[in-house]
């Protein structure tokens, strides 16, 4: 790349630290070369100067300077545990892509504190040039499900666009507390990060206010057991960091074991409920490159398994192929 290049953060990478999306896009980038570009202000983030821990948000603008591209990518090191969990939680594979189903607790990607997380064990399953898969979205550390990962650069490019182009389709299946009212419906509103004394959560905000970004999803009850839990299908249009977990308090119906946003004083759960985030990425339908369509589910995992068995929802009942504002 022998041009400086401007290139917009997309939803997906909303909160990404700025080192990890330039390991992302310019993996052949060294971090001591980026450090470096960063103190003589070469990189810049809609203008302005930043450091490697720089969070970015959707939307914002990076200057990329010139980068050498006949740089050598280093060899990664193939941890033969990492490479068969990675296998064994494999939903679809081809030339481009592989789609796992994320485990219940497992991160996407490091961070304070977390050692163990996807983006890293993805080293270990190198293509054919030695370069490491690349996350071209992200669920977050509590959340299962379906997610794609890229086997080289350019097939990172084409479904990185494929996600910023909204044409990516995400059913999510959630247990929350109580009935939702209307029982299907869209969730518009603005959201933005707030400091906490354990990190960052969103909140929801009024259009104006500084680092407000608009979010937006469809959700349908598809099952409900008397007033006090709903199986809830939802269809994420935007991409916020946390967006469903914060739309479904918003709606006074939070996601049962969310730690950040269940919000509701002297709650009891039921006998025989699993524990943890009841929020799984039950379904994604997106084009590839061959000019095919994937459409692939992922199995609930054992923690939402026991709560649906304990409330009487039937996953195999009806029709995920709907889209939640069609009905579920």
């Amino acid at each position: 790349m022998s041009a400086v290049q401007q290139r917009q953060v997309s939803s997906d990478e909303d909160g990404m630290r700025l080192d990890r999306w330039f390991a992302q896009n310019f993996p052949q980038l060294g971090f001591g070369r980026l450090q470096k570009l960063i103190r003589n202000g070469e990189v810049r983030v809609d203008k302005g100067r930043v450091q490697t821990s720089t969070r970015l948000t959707a939307g914002q603008t990076v200057r990329i300077p010139p980068i050498d591209d006949a740089e050598t990518v280093k060899p990664v090191r193939v941890n033969s545990g990492d490479a068969q969990f990675l296998r064994d939680i494999i939903l679809y594979e081809d030339e481009d892509i592989y789609v796992f189903n994320k485990p219940h607790g497992l991160a996407v990607q490091g961070g304070s504190g977390t050692f163990r997380h996807l983006d890293g064990m993805l080293k270990s399953l190198p293509n054919k040039l030695g370069e490491a898969p690349r996350l071209v979205h992200r669920l977050d550390r509590d959340t299962s499900g379906c997610l794609v990962v890229a086997k080289t650069q350019s097939a990172a490019s084409h479904f990185g666009e494929v996600f910023r182009s909204r044409a990516a389709r995400k059913i999510y299946w959630a247990v929350v507390a109580g009935n939702p009212n209307p029982r299907q419906g869209e969730i518009s509103c603005f959201l933005a990060k707030q400091a906490t004394t354990d990190g960052e959560q969103m909140v929801v905000v009024k259009n104006g206010t500084p680092g407000a970004q608009h979010s937006m999803s469809y959700y349908s009850t598809t099952d409900t057991a008397s007033r006090r839990f709903a199986w809830v299908t939802l269809k994420p249009v935007t991409g916020r960091t946390h967006q469903l977990r914060v739309h479904m308090a918003q709606l006074g119906t939070p996601i049962i074991g969310d730690p950040r946003y269940f919000n509701i004083e002297n709650w009891q759960g039921a006998p025989g409920l699993g524990e943890g985030l009841q929020l799984h990425a039950r379904r994604i339908a997106l084009p590839l490159r061959n000019g095919k369509r994937l459409d692939i589910s992922a199995p609930l995992p054992p923690h939402m398994r026991e709560s649906f068995d304990a409330l009487g929802f039937d996953p195999d009942r009806f029709d995920v192929s709907k889209d939640p504002e069609d009905g579920a």
